[in-house]
């Protein structure tokens, strides 16, 4: 029932409408149009202010044909950089960019998938339960679209986020985060001329990054610094030097114990390099939770119906963890539960992004019997 010519012209059609983060107005006024042709409600949230952005985030509501519970999909509107004056290709059942921009199936692939489903439903009168679609912006910047969402629009209270690459899985987990910045602060002088009178940052702040343990922590836990930025010039002792950085762990407990760790790290070192007399080097540390972890338990009814419909498709469905994180954290730290589904979009991100028309039709299929599932109530949940 997948029309895949229609897919595949959707794809390249909204691909090629720029939609970089803080710029995703033209593509929601088109996904606006569509959707509202379609019979759907469309409201937009308040975001764009929230997010320094042209836009919020949209949500459509499909009104379905079944008492069904609502539920609903999402993808997000925005993509990174070089995202402007995109040029689709389509060779050999595969799209490409022309190589000197990504391509954008990250996340416009989700976009043209529930359309095409959206479409299917109505022409085929298929049963289907009330449906909402949350199309975000800015989820490529740190999820802001999603953190700054209007819950108040929303009545499910789970779904499915089209936002991976693997078509035969389901994220059920992934961890949460947080950003640490620490700001360095040292005293000035002529690093020739008089270097005994200052004080620097810079060692200040290598003296600590040098007794952390960093990378791959264990299994569950990773830890990153990842921007250094400070210093004037190479005859100033620099008084100042920021550090920015992140911890992620699946176990709430390690994240808390591996982010006080690299505060302590700061902080004492600071204080042992102190000049007597001085104030100085001293250290400021801000952390603030970037977002939080997602768990689904293996019988939640969206990982259970999921499952279900790709049994009825002849297909497997296997839990997946990540290590990243997507709006679907958002969500979950909301009390909305998303699964998160693979379009089959392929290195992303880069100048070598792909995707297949075969997995874009096998994901919209998927998600074609999982709203008939659910709106016939198979699984019982």
């Amino acid at each position: 029932m997948i029309d895949p010519k229609r897919l595949g012209d959707r794809f390249t059609m909204l691909a090629q409408i720029d939609s970089e983060s803080r710029s995703e107005a033209q593509i929601a006024k088109v996904l606006e149009k569509i959707l509202i042709d379609m019979g759907a409600e469309v409201l937009f949230d308040d975001a764009a202010g929230k997010v320094g952005g042209d836009c919020g985030n949209l949500v459509a509501r499909f009104k379905g044909n079944t008492d069904a519970e609502p539920i609903f999909l999402s993808g997000h509107m925005d993509t990174v950089v070089p995202g402007k004056g995109v040029t689709v290709q389509f060779k050999d059942g595969v799209f490409r960019s022309d190589g000197t921009t990504i391509l954008g199936s990250d996340d416009k692939s989700a976009l043209a998938i529930i359309l095409e489903v959206m479409d299917v439903v109505q022409e085929k009168e298929l049963p289907c339960p009330p449906v909402e679609l949350v199309f975000t912006v800015c989820e490529e910047i740190g999820l802001m679209g999603a953190k700054n969402i209007d819950l108040s629009l929303i009545r499910s209270r789970f779904g499915y986020i089209l936002d991976s690459t693997d078509t035969e899985g389901i994220v059920t987990r992934a961890p949460s985060a947080n950003k640490i910045t620490a700001k360095v602060y040292g005293k000035a002088a002529h690093a020739g001329a008089a270097p005994e009178n200052g004080i620097s940052a810079i060692y200040t702040a290598s003296k600590a990054i040098a007794k952390m343990e960093l990378g791959r922590i264990d299994p569950e836990t990773t830890c990153n610094l990842g921007v250094i930025s400070g210093g004037m010039a190479t005859n100033i002792i620099p008084e100042y030097v920021e550090v920015q950085g992140e911890a992620r762990s699946h176990d709430t407990k390690m994240l808390d114990k591996v982010t006080q760790n690299i505060v302590s790290i700061f902080e004492d070192t600071a204080a042992q390099m102190r000049v007597s007399g001085e104030d100085l080097p001293r250290v400021e540390m801000e952390v603030e939770q970037d977002f939080p972890n997602t768990n689904i338990p293996e019988d939640h009814r969206a990982i259970v119906l999921a499952r279900m419909a790709a049994q009825n498709l002849g297909r497997t469905l296997e839990s997946k963890t990540i290590g990243g994180g997507a709006d679907a954290n958002i969500f979950f730290g909301k009390g909305i539960v998303a699964g998160v589904l693979g379009t089959g979009m392929t290195d992303v991100h880069t100048l070598k992004e792909s995707i297949r028309l075969e997995d874009m039709v096998n994901c919209a299929v998927l998600i074609l019997e999982i709203l008939k599932v659910h709106a016939t109530g198979e699984t019982g949940a």
